[in-house]
C-alpha cells in the first residue's frame, strides 16, 4: 500500500477537508515514528519538523519537545506568551512536555490563539510520542513486553491515523464508521463481529423482549463506545486487507460528508436560499453521485423532490429512480424566492421536471427520443404569492372563496384589477430582472404551477391563467409586462372556475399557494410573428375512439399549427387534426371532403409588431410568409380540383390553395414514432397514463408539460338492451361514443338549437350561458343533463355553442351536444381539451348527437313539447323559457326517470325513460329485459 500523501490515505484526507491539516500532520508524525532505521534523535527531530504544518498559522509556529533532560527545538526557536502545551505521560508519571508557540499575536480562538481542534492534535501527538518512547524502552529491556497500543497509531497501519484521530476529535463520526464496519463484517460472516455485536447489545434478551420492555435502556458510556470502535477495527485489521479498509473508510466518510445536505433539506427552518447554498457546496465538493451509498443517494433525491417540488408520494417515488442530485442543482439556480422563502415550485413544474429526467435517462428509447428538449424556464416559488399579498395588504381576498359562486363571478374582474395594480417586493423584482437577463428578448409564457395542480384527480386544466408575452422593448417595459402577467396569473386563483373546481374536490379549505413558471416560447420568427411550426397535446389513453380498430392504449394527439392554445382550448370556429399514434393510418376524416371541411383554419401566435397574443387566418399567414415557416412542406397539402395532394418541391403560397393536414409530418417524418414512444416511456416510468403538451420549432420537439392523465370512476362500457320500446327512447347515438352511465336523471336542460340560432343580440347569447350557470346551482346535483347545440364552452363564436365555463356545468350528469344540418352546428371531438378533461375528472358524461343520421332516434317532439319549468327556478328569466327549456322528467313522464347508457366498445348510446329504482344493465348475470327495465 502506498504510504505517501498521494496514496489512498490522501483520498480520505480530501474527504475530511476541514481536518486535513491536522490529519496530514498526524500522518507524517506517524511515518516518523515508524521509521525503524532512524535513531531516536532523528525520529524526534522529524516530529518537530512535521508539527507546524498541522496548525492554522504554520508560518509563525515553533515547537519545543522536552524528554527527560533532552530538549529538541525547531530551527530559530523562541519562546513566547502564546503557547500550547501537552504533557508526555509514561507509567503514570510525567516524562516530558510538547510545546507549540506562535511568535506573533493572533486573534483569540478556542484556546488563546489556538483552535480547539489543535488542542486535540497536540494531545494526540504527545500520546503517540509517549507510546513510541515506551516501545523504545521495551525493546531495550530484553524480555519486557511493549505496552498496549491504546489510542496510539504507532506500529499500526496507515489508516489507523484516521480512525484514531476521529475517536479523539469526532466520536460520533468514528462510531458511525465502526457501525458500518461491524455491519460489513457481520454480513461477510465474521463470527467474531457477531459476538462483538452481542457483547455491546442491551442485556435484556432478544429483540422481541427489547421492543416490549417499557423500562428505559441504560445509556452506553463514552468509554464503552470508544472500546467498541477500537475492537471493531481490530477485527477488521485481522480479516481485511489494508486496501479494503481504506476503500471502505473513504466511501463511508464521503457518504457522511454529504449528510449536511440531507440535514439542510430535513430542517424546516432552511430557506430556499439556504438550500441553494447547500447544493452549491455539494456541487463544489465534486462528489460523484454514483459513489454514494444507495440509501444516502435515495434519501437525498426524495428529500430534494419533497422540498423543491411536491410532497405527493407518487412524484417523490419517481424522483428517487429518475432524477439525480445534479438535476436539482441545475433547477435551484433558476428559482426566484423571498429571502426567507420556504415555498415549492408546484405541480406543473414537478411534472415537467420528472418527464424531462425520464427522457434523458431512457435507454430503450435513446435513439428515438434523444433530441427531445425542454424550454428555458425560471421558477417563482409558491410562497412568493404570500409575500406579494402581504406586501400589498390583500389578505382579505382569501375569504372570497366562501362566497356564492355568482358573487365570486361578479367580483373576480375587480380582484384581477386589484392584483394588476399592486406592487411586488424588491427582492422579487430583482429575481424577475435576473430571469429576463437570462431569457433575453425571446417571447415568454407565464404559466401557473400551483401546489394542487397537475395531480391525479385534480389537474386544474385551464383553471388558472397562462399568459403569453412578446417580451420586446426596453428592459423596463419587459419587466413591467412580466410583473403584470404574474399578478394576473396570481389573481386567477380567485376565479369562479378555480373556486368551483376546488369546492367539488373538497380542497376549498386548503390555502392555495401558486408557483409560477416563466418559460421561453418554443418557435421562430416568421415575418412580424413568432410561433411554433406546430404544437399540441397527446394522451396515453384514447377514450374517444372513432374506429373499433383503435385500442385504448393507442393514444391520441391533437395537433395544430402555431401555438398549442387551439389544441388545449375548445374553440368554436376551428378544428385540430386528430390522430391515434398507435394507429396513425386510421384518421378521423377519411375522405378529402371531410379533411378539407375539418382542417385547421386559424392560427394562434405572438404578434411581435403589436406585442400581443393574436389569432389570424392561416391562409393569411401562408400567403404573407408561409415559406419562412420551418418544416411547412410537411404540414400542408395542396387543394387541386377538390382533391388533396402533397407538395413537391417549393410551394408558391400566393398562387397555391393550401390547407394544413400534417400528412407529410405523419407519413414522412419520425414525429408519430417519437410521440408514441414518448407516451409509452412516460407511462412505463411514471406508472400512470400521461397527458403531455409539446411544440416544435420545425427542427426540434419540446416537451412543455407532463402530468397524470385524468380519468373518472365508473368508466366501463354499459350493457345496452336491444328491446327497449321505441316510445320510451329519448335519443340514441352511434358516433364517437365513450363509456359510462348516469344516475337516475330527473331534469333535462335543453337549449333549443333553432331558438338559440335566432338570438341576434350578443348579450342574449351570453345570458343563455349565465342561465345555465344559475341552474347548475339550483338543480339536483348529478340528477340533470344538459343538451344543446354545437360546441359548449368554446373559445370563439358563441353562436356555434353555448358560452359556459366549468363552474357553469360542474353539477350536471352529462353534456349532450346536438348537431343539426340546418343550424350548422357541429360538435367537436373535444377529447384532450381542458374542457373535456374537466368532464372526465368530474365524471360528467359527454356525448355528441347527430339527429339527422338515418339510424338515429331523436325525440325532438318531447324536448320541444314538454312543459318548460324554467320560471319555477328563475322567475326573473321566464322570457327565456322556450330557449332554455327545463323539463321535469317525473312530472312529464308519469313518475319515470331518464337513464343514459353508453358503450364505447360498440359505439352505441341510448337515453330512455325507466321506472325509478330499476336495476342497471349488467348489475347481475341475467340478460336485460324490457319489462324489467321499464
Amino acid at each position: 500500500m502506498t504510504s505517501g500523501p498521494t496514496g489512498p490515505i490522501d483520498g480520505i484526507l480530501r474527504a475530511l477537508q476541514e481536518r486535513a491539516k491536522e490529519l496530514q500532520c498526524l500522518y507524517h508524525v506517524n511515518e516518523c515514528l515508524r521509521a525503524a532505521a532512524s535513531s531516536r534523535e532523528e525520529v524526534l527531530r522529524g516530529i518537530l519538523a512535521a508539527i507546524p504544518a498541522g496548525y492554522q498559522h504554520s508560518g509563525i509556529c515553533k515547537v519545543r519537545l522536552i524528554v527527560g533532560e533532552d530538549v529538541f527545538t525547531s530551527p530559530g526557536f523562541q519562546a513566547s506568551p502564546w503557547a500550547q502545551r501537552a504533557d508526555i505521560v509514561m507509567d503514570g508519571g510525567k516524562a516530558g512536555c510538547l510545546e507549540v508557540f506562535y511568535t506573533e499575536a493572533r486573534p483569540p480562538a478556542g484556546e488563546g490563539p489556538f483552535l480547539k481542534e489543535e488542542r486535540k492534535l497536540i494531545d494526540t501527538l504527545a500520546d503517540n510520542i509517549a507510546h513510541y518512547l515506551a516501545e523504545q524502552r521495551g525493546r531495550a529491556d530484553a524480555g519486557a513486553r511493549p505496552p498496549a497500543a491504546g489510542g496510539s497509531a504507532v506500529g499500526k497501519p496507515d489508516w489507523w491515523v484516521i480512525v484514531n484521530f476521529l475517536r479523539l476529535t469526532d466520536q460520533p463520526m468514528a462510531l458511525r464508521l465502526a457501525r458500518k464496519m461491524v455491519n460489513h463484517l457481520c454480513w461477510s460472516g465474521v463470527a467474531e463481529a457477531h459476538g462483538l455485536m452481542q457483547r455491546f447489545s442491551p442485556k435484556r434478551g432478544g429483540l422481541s423482549e427489547l421492543m416490549e420492555d417499557n423500562r428505559p435502556l441504560a445509556k452506553s458510556t463514552p468509554a464503552e463506545l470508544d472500546d467498541f470502535t477500537e475492537e471493531v477495527f481490530r477485527i477488521a485489521d485481522a480479516r481485511l486487507s489494508a486496501e479494503e479498509i481504506v476503500g471502505m473508510i473513504q466511501k463511508w466518510i464521503r457518504d457522511d460528508k454529504v449528510t449536511f445536505l440531507l440535514d439542510a433539506l430535513e430542517n424546516p427552518a432552511s430557506t430556499i436560499p439556504d438550500l441553494a447554498d447547500s447544493l452549491q457546496r455539494y456541487r463544489a465538493m465534486g462528489v460523484d453521485e454514483k459513489t454514494l451509498a444507495r440509501p444516502i443517494r435515495t434519501a437525498l433525491r426524495a428529500a430534494l423532490m419533497r422540498r423543491f417540488f411536491t410532497e405527493e408520494l407518487e412524484s417523490v417515488n419517481r424522483a428517487k429512480e429518475c432524477a439525480s442530485i445534479e438535476d436539482f442543482c441545475d433547477v435551484v439556480q433558476r428559482v426566484i424566492s423571498p429571502p426567507g422563502g420556504h415555498g415549492r415550485l408546484g405541480g406543473k413544474s414537478s411534472g415537467l421536471f420528472l418527464g424531462a429526467q425520464v427522457i434523458r435517462r431512457s435507454v430503450e428509447y435513446a435513439e428515438t427520443l434523444s433530441g427531445i428538449k425542454t424550454p428555458g424556464t425560471w421558477y417563482l416559488a409558491s410562497d412568493a404569492l404570500l409575500s406579494f399579498i402581504r406586501h400589498n395588504e390583500l389578505e382579505d381576498v382569501y375569504d372570497r372563496k366562501y362566497l356564492e359562486i355568482d358573487q365570486v363571478r361578479r367580483e373576480y374582474p375587480h380582484i384581477v384589477q386589484l392584483f394588476k395594480n399592486s406592487r411586488f417586493p424588491a427582492e422579487l423584482l430583482k429575481g424577475f430582472s435576473m430571469a429576463l437577463d437570462s431569457l433575453e428578448d425571446r417571447p415568454l409564457i407565464v404559466r401557473s404551477s400551483s401546489l394542487l395542480e397537475d395531480r391525479m384527480g385534480s389537474a386544474f386544466s385551464g383553471k388558472y391563467k397562462s399568459l403569453f408575452l412578446a417580451n420586446q422593448g426596453s428592459k423596463k417595459d419587459r419587466l413591467v409586462a412580466l410583473t403584470d402577467a404574474v399578478a394576473e396569473v396570481y389573481a386567477s386563483i380567485f376565479g369562479p372556475d378555480a373556486i368551483s373546481y376546488r369546492a367539488e374536490r373538497n380542497l376549498l379549505d386548503m390555502q392555495e399557494e401558486m408557483g409560477i413558471m416563466i418559460q421561453e416560447v418554443v418557435g421562430s420568427r416568421v415575418g412580424d410573428y413568432f410561433l411554433p411550426s406546430y404544437a399540441g397535446v397527446a394522451f396515453s389513453n384514447n377514450e374517444f375512439r372513432w374506429s373499433p380498430r383503435i385500442k385504448r392504449d393507442d393514444g391520441l394527439v391533437r395537433l395544430v399549427p402555431g401555438l398549442g392554445t387551439r389544441a388545449v382550448d375548445r374553440v368554436g370556429d376551428d378544428f385540430p387534426v386528430l390522430l391515434a399514434p398507435g394507429q396513425p393510418g386510421l384518421r378521423v376524416n377519411a375522405s378529402d371532403d371531410e379533411v378539407l371541411r375539418y382542417a385547421p383554419r386559424m392560427v394562434d401566435l405572438i404578434n411581435l409588431k403589436t406585442g400581443t397574443f393574436d389569432t389570424i387566418e392561416l391562409s393569411r399567414l401562408l400567403r404573407e410568409c408561409g415559406s419562412a415557416v420551418p418544416g411547412i412542406e410537411d404540414m400542408v397539402s395542396i387543394v387541386d380540383g377538390g382533391t388533396l395532394r402533397r407538395p413537391v418541391g417549393l410551394v408558391d403560397f400566393e398562387k397555391s390553395d393550401c390547407v394544413v393536414t400534417f400528412d407529410g409530418l405523419i407519413s414522412r417524418t419520425p414525429f408519430v414514432l417519437r410521440v408514441n414512444s414518448l407516451l409509452r416511456l412516460l407511462r412505463q416510468k411514471l406508472g400512470t397514463p400521461v397527458d403531455i403538451e409539446f411544440a416544435s420549432d420545425g427542427k426540434d420537439l419540446y416537451l412543455l408539460q407532463c402530468r397524470p392523465q385524468s380519468y373518472g370512476p365508473d368508466a366501463g362500457p354499459a350493457d345496452i338492451p336491444a328491446d327497449i320500446p321505441r316510445d320510451r327512447v329519448l335519443f340514441t347515438a352511434n358516433r364517437y361514443v365513450s363509456n359510462g352511465r348516469t344516475p337516475e336523471i330527473t331534469h333535462v336542460v335543453y337549449v333549443d338549437p333553432a331558438k338559440y340560432s335566432r338570438l341576434e343580440d350578443y348579450d342574449d347569447l351570453k345570458e343563455v350561458g349565465r342561465i345555465v350557470g344559475r341552474l347548475n346551482v339550483l338543480l339536483p346535483k348529478r340528477r340533470f343533463i344538459l343538451m344543446g347545440p354545437g360546441r359548449w364552452g368554446s373559445r370563439g363564436d358563441i353562436k356555434l355553442g353555448v358560452g359556459v365555463t366549468y363552474s357553469d356545468i360542474s353539477n350536471t350528469a352529462a353534456l349532450i351536444e346536438v348537431a343539426r344540418r340546418e343550424g350548422g352546428y357541429q360538435p367537436d371531438l373535444s377529447f384532450g381539451t381542458h374542457f373535456f378533461q374537466d368532464l372526465v375528472e368530474a365524471n360528467i358524461r359527454y356525448l355528441p348527437l347527430y339527429p339527422d343520421d338515418d339510424a338515429a332516434v331523436f325525440n325532438e317532439a318531447f324536448l320541444t313539447g314538454a312543459a318548460s319549468v324554467l320560471a319555477e327556478f328563475l322567475p326573473d328569466r321566464k322570457d327565456f323559457s322556450e330557449t332554455v327549456r327545463v323539463i321535469d322528467i317525473p312530472a312529464s313522464v308519469g313518475g319515470k326517470i331518464l337513464r343514459l347508457l353508453m358503450n364505447g366498445d360498440r359505439d352505441e348510446a341510448v337515453a330512455f325513460f325507466s321506472d325509478p329504482g330499476a336495476a342497471l344493465p349488467g348489475s347481475s348475470g341475467e340478460p336485460p329485459s324490457a319489462t324489467r327495465w321499464l
